[in-house]
């Protein structure tokens, strides 16, 4: 049975809007219409950038973006991020550098918490484990294994060097 709109404004309000799902894409994008009421503008722009990049691998894929997707286009966006402020701030540009920032700030806030290097081993271990006799030859193997638990958490090439380790 359908919830009854009774009270004051602010309740009918909420009690009208329909139950939104909490997928990435949609957090995105009310977080986008409370930042224009609020007019910050730089977050604005930073969360339009988001916006648009799920928009265009949507319309590439020709499909509705699922979260695990949508993690991987967030991951992707901060590592172009932080390559870009690296090289901001060789070349001198504080200004350009600080915006790439406030841009990795703002995409991590849709990240999920990042896995500290005690659960990044465990991680790799049990991976590990699950193989009979592990070699380098299975380094493919483990990390196939390893980045569907971890994509989004953890940086791939710390992962890849850990392993290595751990099979030589």
């Amino acid at each position: 049975m359908p919830k009854r709109c009774r009270g004051n404004l602010e309740e009918w309000k909420n009690c009208s809007k329909p139950q939104v799902s909490t997928s990435i894409h949609n957090r995105v994008r009310e977080d986008t219409n409370l930042a224009l009421k609020q007019r910050e503008k730089g977050r604005v722009a930073a969360l339009r950038l988001i916006l648009a990049e799920m928009k265009r691998v949507e319309v590439d894929e020709q499909q509705e973006l699922s979260d695990a997707r949508a993690l991987q286009i967030l991951d992707k966006m901060t590592k172009q991020r932080k390559d870009s402020y690296s090289q901001f701030l060789e070349a001198g540009r504080k200004d350009l550098a600080d915006q790439e920032e406030f841009e990795i700030k703002v995409i991590s806030e849709y990240m999920p918490t990042p896995l500290t290097e005690i659960e990044i081993e465990q991680i790799v271990l049990s991976a590990l484990g699950k193989l009979e006799e592990p070699s380098m030859k299975d380094m493919g193997k483990v990390m196939t294994d390893i980045q569907a638990s971890v994509q989004g958490r953890a940086d791939m090439k710390d992962i890849a060097t850990l392993v290595k380790k751990k099979l030589s």
